[in-house]
């Protein structure tokens, strides 16, 4: 018997999710499928009912679902309630069990380029939908400090109130305020959505050198103007879509229990571009 997995949310036909599985599904030799399936807000709880009567092994949430499906889990993973989102289910026998893999998915690129979080004092452009999970990950791998930076200081500052609560040194500014204080960074996190229509950047990087980690988490498209700024200045880049590698592996490894295979799985992302 195959095995079924999909990714919801709305919309979701620009998700590079369902190549990034088949491709390691195709890599392995594994009878398992993987679709994009449209759940329009509003319309979560028929939607996880028709995905259990087919008896999907797992499944994605990508948005507007990320938080309300929590409500419709059997289990949670302790790193859900800290985050506060799920992002990956796995369905044993109906019970649902929640995952969120955005904080190792954010650690990975890291981790696989040997760069040292250890320490560090970070910048974090925009407190949405992933910075909860980026602070969290900062906070395991044992930052010095965090300045959340956001059009709206009111969400800087409850974030930042979350990252003390876990024990990391926050604090919370305008991103205006930003301004020459740039070389203070060793780490600098671009978690707004700015960059996916092709828009400028939100700050500038003069000031950073070789050393200034620049981490953008929009993917598409690859080289977003924030990318294009870091490359001038020389500093070490991760892309959005490392991240995004990072989360399937994880939910890879989640529903099948066996390593997944990397190297497939990044040319299928890369063939997406």
């Amino acid at each position: 018997m195959g095995k079924s997995f999909a990714v919801i949310g709305d919309p979701i036909d620009h998700s590079l999710s369902p190549n990034i599985h088949n491709a390691a599904f195709r890599e392995l030799d594994l009878d398992s499928s993987y679709i994009a399936y449209r759940i329009p807000k509003g319309e979560l709880e028929g939607g996880i009912e028709g995905l259990k009567k087919i008896k999907i092994d797992g499944f994605n949430i990508t948005i507007p679902h990320k938080i309300e499906m929590m409500k419709y889990l059997d289990k949670i993973d302790e790193i859900c309630n800290l985050i506060g989102a799920v992002n990956t289910v796995s369905n044993k026998d109906g019970i649902l069990k929640g995952y969120n893999t955005d904080m190792d998915g954010f650690l990975e690129p890291f981790k696989k380029k040997e760069l040292n979080i250890d320490g560090i004092n970070a910048l974090l452009i925009g407190a949405g939908g992933a910075a909860r999970a980026i602070v969290a990950g900062f906070t395991k791998e044992k930052a010095k400090s965090i300045t959340i930076a956001n059009r709206t200081l009111e969400k800087a500052t409850s974030l930042s109130k979350f990252a003390k609560t876990i024990g990391l040194n926050a604090n919370a500014i305008e991103i205006k305020d930003i301004k020459d204080t740039i070389s203070n960074y060793d780490v600098i996190v671009n978690a707004t959505s700015v960059g996916l229509k092709n828009e400028s950047s939100v700050i500038e990087l003069k000031g950073i050198n070789e050393k200034t980690i620049v981490y953008d988490i929009v993917y598409m498209p690859m080289n977003t103007d924030f990318i294009k700024k870091a490359k001038v200045e020389k500093a070490t880049i991760i892309y959005g879509y490392e991240m995004l590698l990072g989360q399937a592996v994880k939910a890879f490894e989640i529903w099948h229990g066996i390593e997944a295979p990397y190297n497939a799985m990044k040319k299928a992302v890369l063939g997406g571009f």
